[in-house]
């Protein structure tokens, strides 16, 4: 299993430079290490010193470097859907539209920049893949989508099931779902049998939530706003299970104001680099594995019936707690997260919930 790093911040504090760095340290030490970029733009490979492509190419010893395109590889999909439509359906109703004229809906090149990463790290080929995403909201989003797509199979599969809607189109669906999420489902009922499908999402939530699998670095500088920032996407960070393993400051150096903000992470103070000469910045990066000893996002104590969940940069102000059912939804900032309770905890009722030192301490 390959370990999964990326740096969330706000843009023009240095993570893609961060991201090199990075990748450079993982390879000098041996460690076969995969820079994946996802914005489609030039300034990755001009910092770099090579044009990316769409296919991993080797930039140095043990380092390669690809770029995900949203729009090559929606095309490439939409022919492998037309092609299964055409086996599947009498009159194929696809047949007039082609791949090369689809465009990028929103929110789909974070699902196909998801996939990608999950092929890659499912190849064996890698030992650490840095992801160079562009470091907000729309990173978490994607990291997140393992738990919000497991929530809306949960919710919405009985229904279909039930529909007659569902029951037409489910010959058609499940060898296009095979086909979206690269997963074998052959013999299987896309409504009624999706084990492989759940445990494709399980993988991925259990990825994420193991900071020795899947961590981030916060990447600022000396700036207020910056600083603010990397507060709120830490806190964000945990409303998808993301551990956020420690603090990276950029050309400036850690102050106690910076060191009181970021509490009870270690902050780290890193230099600029030249073309010619990366090594002192690599020098001064962070003891990655240290993500491991960083607060959890969550515990469940089921002897105390508590469940706890650590939510820095926010106030209690800023955080809702909905219970419905099995679930108790937690809103905080622009997110949601649902958590599902475990048995000795389903059906027992919210009797009181307190902020306290960054964490929301939920009792039943």
């Amino acid at each position: 299993m390959a370990l999964i790093l990326t740096f969330l911040g706000k843009g023009g504090t240095g993570r893609s430079t961060i991201a090199i760095a990075t990748a450079k340290k993982y390879a000098a030490q041996g460690k076969r290490v995969l820079l994946l970029g996802q914005d489609p733009g030039p300034a990755l490979g001009i910092l770099l010193g090579v044009p990316l492509t769409l296919s991993p190419q080797e930039i140095a010893p043990n380092l390669k470097a690809v770029q995900v395109q949203s729009a090559p590889l929606v095309e490439r999909r939409w022919d492998e859907i037309k092609q299964l439509e055409a086996q599947y359906v009498r009159t194929p109703f696809f047949k007039q539209i082609y791949g090369q004229e689809l465009g990028v809906l929103p929110g789909m090149d974070s699902a196909l920049a998801l996939n990608e990463l999950r092929e890659y790290e499912d190849s064996k080929q890698y030992d650490v893949i840095v992801y160079d995403g562009n470091g907000g909201m729309d990173t978490l989003r994607m990291l997140g989508m393992p738990e919000i797509l497991s929530w809306y199979i949960r919710r919405f599969r009985q229904a279909l099931v039930d529909s007659d809607l569902g029951k037409a189109l489910s010959p058609f669906i499940q060898p296009v779902v095979s086909t979206v999420l690269t997963v074998d489902l052959s013999g299987d009922n896309a409504f009624q049998s999706t084990k492989q499908v759940d445990n494709l999402l399980d993988k991925g939530k259990e990825a994420l939530a193991d900071p020795n699998r899947t961590a981030a670095f916060l990447v600022t500088t000396g700036d207020a706003s910056a600083i603010a920032t990397a507060r709120y996407l830490w806190g964000s960070s945990q409303q998808v299970s993301l551990t956020v393993g420690g603090v990276i400051v950029n050309q400036a150096p850690v102050t106690e104001a910076i060191t009181a903000e970021f509490d009870p992470l270690t902050a780290v103070s890193v230099p600029a680099h030249s073309d010619n000469n990366w090594q002192p910045l690599i020098d001064a990066l962070p003891d990655f594995s240290e993500a491991a000893k960083a607060p959890k996002p969550i515990n469940i104590n089921i002897a105390q019936r508590q469940v706890s969940l650590f939510l820095p940069g926010f106030d209690k102000k800023e955080i809702k707690l909905i219970q419905s059912g099995p679930e108790v939804t937690i809103e905080a900032g622009d997110q949601r997260r649902n958590i599902l309770l475990p048995p000795a905890l389903t059906g027992k009722s919210v009797t009181g919930a307190k902020f306290l030192n960054g964490y929301l301490i939920i009792s039943f």
